[in-house]
């Protein structure tokens, strides 16, 4: 693994790139403007940029955050999220009929279809987990006496990642729940980053693809499961577990994953 100084330096060997949200275009508050530059420069060369999100939402609703944001519509013609990829699983009842929702009211948009199917844990065919209930944000506690007798049930996992940082604060996601429930001895299907069947939504195998992201175990390792180039911005989740460069190499190997450039920050 490499610093890269500048994407500049390398883009020309990709079609397509792959990059994360939170964490590289923006912290949750406000947009990162080199990002903004690197991707605007991309466009510009007629690259094909993808945002692919660990977001529990439909993608309208996180182009829509994007927005407001202030980033220009222009960028945005390609918005994938987790929360897309299980919505469309939920609309074919892969899982069952029936389902309890685990996670904040806000997500209620990746089951809007299904809405009249929603009932209680006891009775439900299959959980549907996007997050953690705004009462118990950050007690991971509630969560293993809250699920322990419903491990036979099938937990549907629509954010991988297990923390974020929104500016400065760390929060737990849907992640962190599933770890709960699998700790348990229950099963968890996953949408998003690292798994594949994101990825296939995103580009076809004829082209060249970078992927960029901040999270090693779901933006990196995806991009080594599907065998494509990448770039670690360390400025981003893991920005606390290290404290120089020259640890990065062994941060990869904690987290068993290969990156072919760093970056602290996406920028051109």
């Amino acid at each position: 693994m490499k610093e890269l100084n500048h994407l500049a330096d390398i883009f020309e060997t990709y079609d397509t790139f792959i990059i994360d949200l939170w964490g590289v275009m923006h912290n949750g508050v406000s947009l990162n403007p080199k990002a903004i530059e690197a991707v605007d420069k991309l466009k510009k060369n007629s690259k094909k940029i993808v945002f692919l999100s660990n977001a529990p939402r439909p993608s309208s609703k996180v182009t829509n955050f994007l927005l407001k944001m202030k980033m220009d519509k222009k960028y945005l013609e390609n918005v994938m999220t987790s929360g897309e990829a299980a919505m469309h699983a939920i609309n074919q009842k892969k899982f069952g009929k029936t389902f309890y929702h685990l996670g904040p009211a806000r997500d209620i948009s990746v089951f809007e279809k299904e809405k009249d199917n929603r009932t209680d844990l006891q009775s439900c065919d299959f959980i549907l987990c996007t997050g953690l209930f705004d009462d118990y944000d950050n007690d991971l506690n509630y969560y293993k006496k809250f699920l322990l007798k419903h491990i036979s049930k099938k937990l549907i996992c629509t954010n991988p990642d297990l923390i974020v940082h929104r500016g400065n604060v760390e929060e737990l996601c849907a992640g962190s729940v599933a770890k709960v429930f699998e700790d348990l001895g229950g099963e968890v299907i996953y949408f998003g980053k690292p798994h594949k069947e994101v990825y296939n939504m995103c580009f076809s195998s004829n082209e060249k693809v970078l992927a960029i992201g901040d999270n090693l175990r779901t933006d990196i390792k995806g991009a080594n499961n599907l065998k494509i180039d990448c770039i670690f911005i360390t400025e981003g989740v893991h920005r606390k577990e290290f404290n120089n460069f020259s640890e990065l190499n062994k941060l990869l190997e904690k987290y068993n994953v290969k990156a072919n450039f760093f970056q602290k920050e996406l920028k051109w």
